[in-house]
């Protein structure tokens, strides 16, 4: 008598159970050995990671099982099986696939339950694939609810998006952390957006791919279609938000990489509203660029490198025709040394410096108690919010209608989004610990010589100091030399500094600037 041949179908629900516990190899070595207990010749194992949910057409294993026993019509296998949830959980596809296996003459054999075609057996595998039915459904039912709970708690349980990792926390569980360093790109990405700086979502995407260290699809490459969808996520600001467990804007356990005002402008961009993007170079060779006017025209002098016989030459000039300065150039040096003596005029006595940082404490009070008041309304907002809301989800319990319920429901978003913007602006009204201390070290290092800055600073230090001691662009006569401008108010109050009647350069000329070159 031939030895009889037998097949081992091995299954476990997913990946974790394959790897941690060794499920699948489990399952092998007892049916090998029901198999050599039973004098079988194993011939293959056909192992299957999948629920056993749903149509068994669907497992790679099962549908690779049945082939084999097609390409080999001739033969009667025995099927042996760990258990009865193995086959199926089901109770349909469990007497579906039973036929399958009843039309091809096989022999099933299960470790842990004996087949019976007799009705009395029928009836009892029934019932077991039934209940097997029954546990699937509670488990995946269990599954859903403690994922809900999780994410109502504001915990994110999906996959970690791009900018962030999951980390064990204890008594927490897994938590999302800034993954480092596609974070600050993330970051980067979405600001430069929000700001201008990138004209297009293609020009983030073509950012985001000009570092290796940004993630790619499997063919390498960073698609515009995944950075489309990174740019319109709620989670990147702290926030949860589900339409699936019909969660909106909810505050999350983990850090925000950018903030709603800007998550808001970027979504406002992609809407189609449009923002002046960000000049990309205004001349860092050339501080005072846009901060001085012709004295003639009134308009901002160009900027320009002009080539000698042996080097490069920098020069101001007057670009308007038909004024009576067009195209006569200025040394750089000689306009931006004039700028510089201005500048180092700009320094208050001992005596004003302490009553400036007497003002500066008011004004910061002042400053303190409106933000309190501020605090105080954004509050009162907040709860007429949440108050509008439950107003909203009970018209949503009583009506009936589903375009109704679908609009209540964009209602409610559409609140719990401004609740969200209002708390993160209620959040920047806190003052940091010692911030004033640090403004007004700053503060008062810039009044007390504003030059030293000027002399030692880079150009965007330069400029810095002209926006803040400045409130006009600086005229300037090219034969004449530069006229102070209007001083800013912080300068105007410390009207005791050493030059505070101003007479340098062009003081007999009265012309009107165009502070819109300055500001």
């Amino acid at each position: 008598m031939s030895q009889k041949k037998a097949l081992i179908y091995c299954r476990v629900s997913d990946i974790k159970q394959a790897n941690v516990g060794d499920g699948l190899k489990s399952q092998e070595t007892r049916c090998r050995e029901h198999a050599e207990a039973n004098g079988y010749d194993v011939v293959m194992v056909f192992p299957d990671i999948i629920t056993g949910g749903g149509d068994f057409l669907k497992r790679t294993g099962m549908v690779s099982l049945l082939a084999f026993m097609d390409e080999h019509p001739d033969e009667e296998f025995v099927i042996i099986f760990d258990d009865l949830k193995r086959f199926a959980r089901d109770r349909d596809f469990h007497f579906k696939l039973r036929e399958a296996f009843r039309d091809r003459r096989a022999t099933l054999e299960c470790l842990n339950y004996r087949f019976d075609d007799s009705p009395e057996g029928e009836f009892v595998e029934t019932i077991f694939a039934a209940q097997g039915q029954l546990e699937r459904k509670q488990n995946a039912r269990q599954t859903r609810q403690k994922t809900e709970a999780r994410m109502k708690n504001g915990y994110w349980v999906h996959s970690a998006p791009l900018g962030y990792a999951y980390k064990a926390v204890k008594g927490r569980g897994k938590m999302l952390f800034p993954d480092e360093p596609v974070a600050s790109i993330v970051k980067e990405a979405f600001e430069g957006y929000a700001s201008g700086r990138f004209g297009s979502q293609a020009e983030v995407t073509r950012f985001c791919a000009s570092f290796p260290e940004f993630p790619r699809n499997g063919k390498g490459k960073v698609v515009q279609e995944l950075i489309s969808k990174m740019l319109t996520r709620p989670i990147y600001t702290g926030h949860i938000c589900s339409d699936h467990y019909d969660i909106h804007w909810l505050k999350g356990q983990h850090d925000a990489l950018i903030s709603m005002e800007t998550f808001e402008k970027v979504q406002s961009r992609r809407a189609g509203a449009t923002y002046a993007p960000k000049r990309a170079n205004i001349g860092d060779d050339f501080a005072l660029r846009g901060a001085v006017a012709c004295g003639c025209c009134g308009v901002a002098l160009r900027s320009s490198w002009t080539k000698g016989s042996t080097k490069r030459y920098p020069y101001y000039l007057c670009q308007t025709k038909g004024c009576e300065a067009y195209g006569k150039s200025i040394p750089r040096d000689k306009l931006e040394n004039e700028v510089g003596e201005i500048i180092k005029s700009l320094q208050p006595s001992k005596s004003l410096l302490a009553m400036a940082e007497s003002m500066f404490r008011y004004i910061w009070e002042a400053r303190r108690s409106q933000a309190k008041d501020a605090v105080a309304s954004g509050k009162q907002e907040i709860h007429r919010l949440e108050k509008e809301i439950s107003g909203v989800l009970d018209r949503i319990m009583s009506a009936s209608n589903d375009t109704i319920i679908r609009r209540y429901e964009d209602k409610v978003e559409m609140l719990e989004r401004q609740k969200a913007i209002m708390v993160e602006k209620l959040g920047k009204q806190i003052e940091p610990k010692g911030a004033f201390d640090e403004k007004l070290e700053l503060a008062c290092k810039f009044l007390s010589n504003p030059w030293k800055i000027w002399e030692n600073g880079t150009t965007s230090a330069r400029r810095l100091v002209l926006k803040l001691a400045f409130t006009t662009p600086i005229q300037y006569y090219r034969n004449e030399g530069a006229r102070t401008p209007d001083l800013s108010l912080p300068f105007k109050a410390l009207g005791g500094t050493s030059g505070c009647q101003f007479c340098y350069g062009a003081r007999g000329r009265n012309r009107t600037t165009d502070t819109r070159i300055f500001n």
